[in-house]
């Protein structure tokens, strides 16, 4: 597709539409040319437009549309694909402004906000009542909209499941202009196909988020976390289809090694419980009360010893729970701080080939002569793999990248996994998921963009 660069036409079009909220030129931030995996360079937009309405998104997508200028919809630019650059230029469309939660909704359940709402200010409206939003992706500083449009998954997937699951409606602007509203308030239903379920993980390829309603649960009373260090990597992954089918229904089971939890220690400035083990489980139960978790705890502690945990412990104090969680939640940027630059890697696979899928990676990185830090959600076997540059030249470490990223992606194809398990596709992954799902379903991918979005302008590059 080819597309009309940004004249200053377009420009007096924009200001005088969005007024004070354009910037074109030297004005724009270089924050606005790339997202946190900088390694995916950088992609300076032509301007950069700030909307407050849906009615404002509209009428850009309705004057971008008619002359042929890429839009590229940007939340708050947590993303690890490369999703909410400009790789073709045109304009950035960002929602920062649209931050207002519209109505908390206690009889039906719900929650309306706009998609610039950032997760980790969103519990603040629900204080009071009882209820909770369980989609709890580790970046707390991205965006509800943003969430939605990558299907962003978290730690308490494993009970609760993700953001799909909660995503009742939503308001979204078409290529054309046209506003569409999608589902509601209902809990269900069996009309039709499912478009809020084709929008929803589409990256902003098929239509621009403007509002969005989430389905909000009673928050549990009490929760509680269960540390279980092992000697023997093998033993540790291997015991959580165990842990899994006991009964106990964790709300998170999360894995992580000894070397991962050292650069959190040293990016926090602040020890963890227990360094002294190769490997570790970390899993989380929510109550209506201590007494009624104990069984659960009881049973999850037995079971753990007797598959190769070199002990259990129990945080059950605000305090100890912080000393866990923190460090799990600064895992990311802990490992970014240690390396001068790295990739990552998404994959999920069935939870039964966790343990294999964990081994071929460290065998990938033997033979490869190259640092891989590995961590994440063992509970549904959602893998967070980082290849670490730290001192190699850069022809050597392109090339090692190179092969360990096509190996990575092939061990999961053949253990029946998927490219990503909650960071989406963006640009980065394109080719991965070309080689995962195969050619008819790109096709049927791209007949769906062609129906959504025939001139191509949303998110152009992206995912497909």
């Amino acid at each position: 597709m080819k597309y009309n660069p940004v004249t200053q036409a377009d420009l007096a079009f924009f200001r005088d539409l969005l007024p004070g909220r354009v910037f074109a030129g030297e004005e724009i931030s270089t924050d606005y040319d790339h997202d946190e995996m900088t390694e995916y360079g950088h992609f300076l937009p032509e301007a950069v437009l700030q909307a407050l309405t849906a009615e404002e998104v509209s009428a850009v997508l309705k004057y971008c549309n008619e002359h042929l200028i890429p839009v590229t919809p940007r939340g708050a630019g947590t993303g690890l694909c490369g999703g909410c650059v400009a790789i073709h230029g045109g304009i950035v469309l960002s929602t920062e402004k649209m931050k207002k939660v519209l109505e908390v909704d206690t009889r039906n359940m719900t929650a309306t906000v706009e998609p610039g709402v950032l997760l980790m200010e969103f519990p603040k409206s629900l204080e009071g009542t009882g209820l909770f939003y369980p989609p709890d992706p580790g970046e707390k500083t991205a965006t509800m909209g943003g969430n939605a449009m990558t299907n962003a998954g978290g730690m308490r997937a494993v009970r609760y499941g993700v953001t799909r699951d909660y995503v009742l409606g939503m308001q979204v602007a078409l290529a054309d202009g046209s506003i569409m509203e999608l589902g509601g308030k209902t809990v269900k239903t069996s009309s039709g196909y499912s478009l809020i379920d084709l929008m929803i993980g589409s990256e902003g390829t098929l239509g621009f988020l403007t509002r969005l309603t989430v389905k909000l649960v009673p928050e549990p009373k009490v929760n509680l976390s269960l540390l279980m260090p092992f000697d023997d990597l093998d033993a540790c992954i291997d015991a959580v289809p165990r842990i899994l089918a006991c009964g106990c229904e964790p709300t998170a089971v999360e894995f992580m090694e000894r070397e991962v939890i050292r650069c959190a220690e040293t990016y926090l400035g602040k020890q963890f419980p227990d360094t002294s083990a190769d490997a570790y489980l970390l899993v989380r139960l929510d109550g209506a009360s201590q007494e009624a978790l104990q069984p659960a705890m009881d049973t999850l502690t037995d079971l753990a010893l007797s598959l190769g945990a070199r002990d259990v412990l129990l945080a059950d104090t605000d305090e100890r729970k912080e000393s866990i969680w923190n460090a799990r939640g600064a895992f990311l940027e802990a490992i970014k701080g240690s390396t001068s630059t790295m990739d990552e890697c998404d994959v999920v696979v069935p939870r039964d080939t966790i343990a294999a899928f964990v081994r071929r990676m460290l065998e990938i990185g033997q033979a490869q002569g190259i640092l891989i830090r590995c961590f994440g959600h063992a509970g549904d076997g959602n893998l967070h793999i980082y290849v670490c540059r730290d001192d190699l030249p850069e022809d050597a470490w392109k090339q090692k990248v190179s092969a360990v990223m096509e190996q990575l992606y092939a061990a999961a194809r053949e253990m029946r996994g998927e490219v990503s398990g909650e960071h989406g596709i963006g640009h980065a992954k394109r080719q991965f998921l070309r080689e995962s799902v195969g050619d008819r379903q790109m096709e049927l991918m791209r007949g769906i963009k062609r129906a959504f979005d025939p001139n191509g302008i949303l998110n152009p590059g992206k995912v497909i």
